[in-house]
């Protein structure tokens, strides 16, 4: 009989979600090691938010929307995440696109989780805002806003948060980062076999479509279901370029790191299954999409990562 490796976890919350940092320990004497990378892990959630959040009044994102037509010195994690982001909106013809904040904004999603109040940011609803209004200069790191807007980094700062956070539980046999529908894994879990990640079933109340096996690697979820705005019950997902019918209500993509898992994942729900699998190929990953009819559609090699419930 298999011995049970020991393990180590914690949770907090950060980005209005619940974290989980776990790590597999070789010995019981590994435990204060655990904690220590654990709550470096969790630093990383602390920082991201401080310099992505478009919530907080204090972070970096709301900071630079202060400044619109001046370049703004950010710091390398906000510089980080937007890089990130320009480059999937424009790899995505804008299916993607991180200068949406004042939307969200006017469908209701304002609220600070950290305060429960509702902190918007006080810019005008300006129409037509896209990523080619963002100016990036990599030799001073700066970010220019060429007209007033409010970037949402929503779908790329969770999955950095989440990349960061699981280098620092490197050295461990196995460790996994866990935050809302955004996971990584490495190694292996405490009974010395691949992590079993379950995928939510889009429109059954607790009840999972498939189960993954995964070592190294990360599995990111979005759907229509995780979020709804208090104003018509909109979804957190929109297509920034304009009102459109939904074409895909839940898409799970396997990446080699989270934050390029996430922002493909919504990229993909705008995109609709037809044209979003072949694009998700042509980039390396894996995916799941179901559509509004309940259609369930893959990738080719999403298959080879499903093992028996």
């Amino acid at each position: 009989m298999r011995r049970l490796a020991e393990r180590w976890r914690e949770s907090l919350v950060f980005m209005d979600t619940t974290v989980t940092l776990e790590v597999v320990l070789d010995a019981p004497a590994a435990r204060p090691e655990a904690e220590r990378a654990i709550e470096r892990g969790f630093g990383w959630f602390a920082a991201v938010e401080a310099a992505c959040s478009r919530f907080d009044p204090a972070s970096e994102v709301r900071a630079l929307a202060a400044r619109p037509q001046q370049p703004v010195e950010v710091s390398p994690l906000l510089w980080q995440a937007v890089r990130f982001a320009l480059e999937v909106a424009r790899q995505s013809g804008g299916a993607f696109d991180p200068t949406v904040g004042q939307r969200m904004e006017t469908l209701g999603f304002v609220r600070n989780h950290r305060t429960g109040r509702e902190e918007p940011s006080g810019l005008p609803a300006s129409p037509g805002p896209s990523w080619r209004d963002v100016v990036l200069d990599a030799r001073r790191r700066t970010i220019l806003l060429r007209r007033p807007l409010l970037l949402d980094l929503g779908a790329v700062a969770k999955g950095l948060a989440v990349d960061l956070a699981l280098r620092e539980l490197e050295g461990f046999p196995g460790a996994v980062v866990e935050a809302g529908g955004d996971l990584a894994v490495r190694g292996r879990n405490a009974e010395g076999r691949p992590w079993r990640i379950g995928v939510r079933h889009p429109r059954e109340q607790g009840a999972l479509c498939c189960v993954l096996g995964l070592e190294d690697g990360a599995v990111c979820t979005s759907g229509d279901y995780e979020r709804r705005a208090p104003q018509g019950g909109a979804s957190h997902i929109v297509d920034p370029r304009g009102p459109s019918d939904p074409c895909a209500i839940s898409c799970t993509v396997v990446a080699p790191g989270a934050m390029v898992a996430d922002a493909l994942g919504t990229a993909a729900m705008v995109l609709g299954p037809d044209r979003a699998l072949s694009w998700l190929e042509a980039r390396g990953v894996e995916a799941l999409i179901w559509t509004p009819q309940l259609e369930r559609r893959t990738t080719a090699g999403f298959s080879g990562l499903e093992v028996a419930p």
